[in-house]
């Protein structure tokens, strides 16, 4: 595990970033859930803070400096209704299984196409783990394109628990990838992850260097897939490979809002300068 720095350290480093033409444009991806809102017992209540909503708004208006990303575990749609991220945001959903990009109109998708072998485990996915939350309080499953999760947020810690051990287990009996996050256990049919479609994405628009920013163990796999030259930021507590630490979605917030400051005038602040490694 790597060390973690000081927020003000994190702060010169993409004031650096957002003054600096040869890095450019910046691809900044962000996990949603307790990375730019806060974490919420009802999913359906999770928002992003009005700061960052102001904030991204700013960044989306400089295209030729920063390129906005949400990379989360949330199907597609949910995202989309959520989240309120600019025209022109790549969201790419369900731990990288899905992706598209906000356009004025609704979402410009890319297709997912399951072979006959995927779809039939997708159904039999579906089933046994209806089967896992079933007479369960504060138990439900979320079925998405290609992929079905069993959250536990709402539910006691035993019986959380118990229901995850059972879903793992059928997981690694008919999954292609299982992730197990945050009192959630998501099991897709296809072996896709945060960090292979990060890298995909950053390659496909050329970017100069990632911010990739979340808080949950599957965002792990995005901070290792980076290079050294990447940020990486850690968002709450926990056990991480990234660079930098901030203490949870109020300080993303703020260190979004002086991004953008950044990205629309170019300056750089003398005294701060860029951070070196913790």
């Amino acid at each position: 595990m790597h060390d973690t720095t000081h927020e003000d350290e994190l702060r010169g480093a993409l004031r650096a970033l957002a003054a600096d033409p040869a890095r450019r444009p910046l691809l900044l991806a962000l996990d949603f859930d307790g990375t730019l809102a806060p974490l919420q017992d009802d999913p359906e209540d999770s928002r992003v803070l009005p700061e960052a909503v102001t904030a991204l708004a700013a960044l989306a208006a400089r295209p030729d400096r920063v390129r906005l990303a949400l990379v989360s575990g949330r199907a597609l749609g949910d995202l989309h209704r959520l989240a309120e991220v600019p025209p022109g945001t790549v969201l790419i959903g369900s731990h990288g299984a899905e992706r598209a990009r906000v356009t004025e109109h609704g979402l410009d998708r890319d297709v997912i196409r399951l072979t006959d072998d995927q779809a039939d485990r997708l159904a039999a996915l579906g089933g046994e783990l209806q089967s896992v939350a079933r007479g369960r309080d504060g138990v439900w499953v979320e079925t998405k394109p290609a992929a079905v999760a069993v959250h536990t947020r709402m539910a006691d810690p035993a019986t959380g628990d118990e229901a995850e051990r059972e879903a793992l287990a059928v997981g690694e009996r008919l999954g292609s990838k299982v992730l197990h996050g945050k009192k959630v256990v998501e099991v897709s049919v296809l072996d896709a992850d945060k960090g292979a479609a990060l890298v995909a994405l950053r390659d496909e628009l050329g970017a100069g260097v990632v911010v990739c920013a979340g808080d949950d163990v599957t965002d792990e796999n995005a901070f290792r897939a980076l290079g050294p030259d990447d940020v990486t930021v850690k968002v709450g507590d926990g056990a991480t490979v990234a660079r930098y630490r901030v203490a949870g979605p109020e300080a993303l917030a703020g260190l979004l809002a002086d991004l953008a400051r950044g990205a629309a005038d170019g300056s750089v602040d003398a005294e701060a300068g860029p951070a070196g490694r913790a």
